[in-house]
C-alpha cells in the first residue's frame, strides 16, 4: 500500500495517460463549437441569406441538443458502453462538422448543427465516465479529471479567437473543420488507449424518461436564451414554467422508474447537492459576466474581436494553473474549505468587474476576471470530481451528465438573468435620450434597445448619444457583476457551514 493508503498495482500508467490526452480533446472541441460561430455570424448572413430566426437557430440550436440530450446519452454509455459510444459520437461528430462546413443553404447548416448538437452530447460524459474506470487512485482521478475540466473551459474561452483567426484567412465553413481531424485521430485511436465499460445488469432504457428529460431541458434553456435575448416576458416566462412543469414530473418518474436515467439517491449526499448547487451558480457567474464583458471589451472599449479575445487569456492561464495545482495544493483541505476558499476568491474578482468604467475600466475588468476564473474553476472541477467519486461504477455516465447538465443550465441562466440585469439598466437610462425630432425612429428603437443596436446606427445618432449608451452599458456590467458576487458568497458561506466537517465521499478502488 502507498503512503495515501492506495494500492499501488491500482495507479495509472503511461496508458491512461495517454488516454487522458484522447479524452481531453473532444471535450476541448465540443465547448469551442459552442462559441466559435460568434464571430461568422456576418459570413453566415452574407453567404446563406438566413432569416433573423434561422440565424438565431444556426448560433443556438448546437448548444440546445447538447444540454437537451445529455442526461440520456450518459444513461446509454452506461448500457452499451462508454468507448462504444464515444467513438460513434466522434464519427458523428466530424460528418455533421463536414456537412455543416459545406451547408449552401440555411437549413441545411441548422440540420447539420443540430447533428453536431446530439453527437456532442455523446462525448461530454462519456470521456468523464471513461476517466472514471481508467483512473482508480483518488488522487490521480482528482488530476485527470481537473485536466480535462481545464480542456472543456478552455474550449468555450478561445472559440471566438481561433474562429476571428480562421475567419481572416479561409471562409466561414473552415471554424467548423477544427474538428474533424481529432476526431479521425480519436476513432483510429480510442479503441487501442481507452477501456471498455458497461454496466453489468443496467436494466431496459427508460424512453419515456428520456422524452421527459429533452422537453424539460429544451423548454428551460429555449426560454433562458429568449430572455436574454428579450427580457422576461410572457413567452419566456411561459417556456421556462412549462419546463419546470415537465421536470417536475420527470423528477416524480424517476423516484419510481426500475431503471431510472437520473440517480435520486445521489443528491441525499450532502457534498453532491451542495457540489451540484456551486456548478450551477458557478457557471451562472462564467456564463454571464463573461458574456457581458466580451461585449464591454468590444463595444465600450474599442478592442477588436481578436483582441478582445486575446484579453481573455491571462484569466483562461490563470483558471487552468489553478486548477491543476488544486489537487497537489490541497490535499488536506475538505472539500468545503475548497470550494468556500475558490467561491470567496471569485466574488472578490466579480467585485473588481464591477469597477468598470466607460473605456477606461479594462485593466479592471481583466483583474477582475483572473480572480473569477483562478477561483471558479477549481471549484468547478471539485464538483465533477465528487460527483463523479460518488457515483457507483455502473452509473459514472449518469452522474457526468448531471454535472455537465448542471453548468449548461447555469451557464443559460447567467446570460439570461445577468443580461437583463444590464439591459433593464441600459433601458432605462437610454428611454428618455431621444428627441424625437432629432433621431430616426427606427434608429432611436435600435439604440434604445441594446448598445450592439446603437453601435449599429452610430452614424444617426446625436453627439455624444453613443458615448451614452457605453455608459449605461457599463452601469449594468456594474450591478450584474456585484450581483454575482453576492451570488458566490452567498453559495462560499453556505458551503462553509453545510461541508465544515465533510469529506468526499469514498468509493471502491475497483472498476
Amino acid at each position: 500500500m502507498s503512503a495515501s493508503g492506495t494500492d499501488p498495482t491500482l495507479r495509472a500508467g503511461r496508458r491512461e495517460w495517454l488516454g487522458l490526452g484522447m479524452l481531453a480533446l473532444p471535450a476541448l472541441l465540443v465547448s469551442m463549437d459552442l462559441t466559435i460561430l460568434h464571430l461568422a455570424a456576418p459570413a453566415i448572413s452574407a453567404d446563406l441569406q438566413p432569416t433573423a430566426a434561422q440565424l438565431l437557430w444556426i448560433i443556438d440550436i448546437y448548444g440546445f441538443l447538447i444540454a437537451g440530450f445529455l442526461i440520456t446519452m450518459g444513461t446509454l454509455g452506461d448500457r452499451i458502453g462508454r468507448r462504444r459510444l464515444l467513438l460513434i459520437g466522434a464519427a458523428g461528430f466530424g460528418i455533421a462538422s463536414v456537412i455543416a462546413a459545406f451547408s449552401v443553404n440555411a437549413e441545411m447548416l441548422i440540420v447539420a448543427r443540430a447533428l453536431l448538437g446530439i453527437a456532442g452530447a455523446t462525448l461530454a460524459p462519456s470521456t468523464v465516465a471513461l476517466i472514471r474506470n481508467m483512473f482508480h487512485d483518488p488522487g490521480q482521478r482528482a488530476t485527470a479529471i481537473s485536466i480535462w475540466f481545464m480542456a472543456f473551459m478552455t474550449g468555450s474561452a478561445i472559440g471566438p479567437l481561433i474562429g476571428g483567426g480562421l475567419l481572416e484567412m479561409f471562409w466561414w465553413g473552415s471554424t467548423l473543420l477544427v474538428g474533424v481531424p481529432v476526431m479521425v485521430l480519436l476513432v483510429l485511436l480510442g479503441p487501442v488507449l481507452l477501456p471498455e465499460y458497461r454496466a453489468p445488469a443496467p436494466g431496459r432504457m427508460d424512453l419515456t424518461g428520456a422524452v421527459t428529460a429533452l422537453i424539460a431541458i429544451l423548454s428551460v434553456t429555449y426560454g433562458l436564451k429568449r430572455a436574454a435575448e428579450d427580457g422576461f416576458t410572457m413567452l419566456p416566462v411561459l417556456a421556462m414554467l412549462f419546463g419546470g412543469l415537465v421536470g417536475v414530473m420527470f423528477i416524480q418518474r424517476q423516484r419510481t422508474a426500475a431503471a431510472p436515467l437520473l440517480d435520486l439517491s445521489l443528491f441525499r449526499l450532502r457534498t453532491v447537492s451542495v457540489s451540484v448547487v456551486a456548478l450551477t451558480l458557478g457557471a451562472v457567474a462564467v456564463g454571464g459576466i463573461g458574456y457581458l464583458t466580451v461585449q464591454y471589451l468590444q463595444m465600450v472599449a474599442g478592442r477588436s474581436p481578436i483582441m478582445a479575445g486575446l484579453l481573455m487569456v491571462p484569466p483562461l492561464l490563470t483558471g487552468i494553473v489553478t486548477t491543476l495545482l488544486s489537487p497537489v495544493v490541497a490535499k488536506q483541505m475538505r472539500p468545503g474549505v475548497k470550494i468556500t476558499l475558490g467561491l470567496a476568491i471569485a466574488a472578490v474578482g466579480l467585485l473588481l468587474v464591477s469597477r468598470a468604467e466607460d473605456g477606461s475600466g479594462v485593466g479592471w475588468v481583466v483583474a477582475g476576471l483572473v480572480l473569477l476564473f483562478g477561483g471558479i474553476m477549481p471549484v468547478l472541477a471539485l464538483g465533477v470530481t465528487i460527483v463523479i467519486t460518488a457515483a457507483p461504477p455502473e452509473r459514472a455516465g449518469a452522474a457526468s451528465a448531471i454535472t455537465e447538465t448542471a453548468q449548461e443550465l447555469g451557464i443559460a441562466l447567467g446570460i439570461a438573468f445577468l443580461g437583463s440585469i444590464t439591459a433593464t439598466i441600459y433601458r432605462q437610462q437610454m428611454t428618455d435620450l431621444f428627441p424625437s425630432s432629432q433621431v430616426p425612429t427606427e434608429a432611436e428603437e435600435a439604440a434604445s434597445a441594446t448598445l450592439g443596436g446603437a453601435t449599429g446606427v452610430a452614424d444617426q445618432l446625436a453627439p455624444g448619444m453613443l458615448q451614452t449608451a457605453a455608459q449605461a452599458f457599463t452601469d449594468g456590467l456594474q450591478l450584474a457583476a456585484i450581483v454575482a458576487s453576492m451570488i458566490l458568497a452567498a453559495v462560499a458561506i453556505t458551503a462553509g457551514v453545510l461541508l465544515r466537517r465533510t469529506q468526499i465521499p469514498s468509493d471502491s478502488p475497483h472498476p
